[in-house]
């Protein structure tokens, strides 16, 4: 995590870039539009991540000198292994933890007899590792 905050004026300042979705102290989220045109620049084109947050509005000074490089570094692996689907932002619709809210007893049970059946099963490793230490 960076060690880089924004302040008040600053996170004004970045909101009114067309680029940016949200904006708080220590991140940023980009659109995902931005991200696709950014890393076809940095493929097609071949300019740098520098060059790129200029072109499209971005103060360097306020965003930092890591930043722009940081951004392109992760899009570009994300787009190698997902494609555009790997540039959106999925942060809180996938993974994290499953919610419980809301399920019927009958789901309830179904998860608790899993998460016995795993531990068990854990539980089984565990000791098998330690007879075989023990020999």
């Amino acid at each position: 995590m960076s060690k880089w905050t924004f302040t008040r004026d600053q996170i004004e300042d970045l909101l009114k870039n067309e680029n940016v979705l949200q904006c708080s102290e220590k991140t940023i989220t980009y659109s995902t539009d931005f991200k696709i045109r950014a890393v076809g620049e940095h493929q097609k084109q071949y300019l740098t991540p520098k060059e790129i947050f200029r072109k499209a509005g971005f103060d360097l000074e306020v965003l930092g000198e890591e930043r722009p490089r940081k951004c392109l570094e992760q899009w570009s692996r994300a787009y190698r292994l997902k494609g555009i689907e790997g540039l959106a932002d999925n942060r809180g619709k996938l993974g994290g933890r499953p919610k419980v809210k809301g399920l019927t007893d009958k789901d309830k049970i179904k998860r608790l007899e899993a998460k016995v059946a795993y531990l068990q099963a854990e539980n089984d490793f565990l000791a098998k590792l330690r007879a075989k230490r023990a020999e």
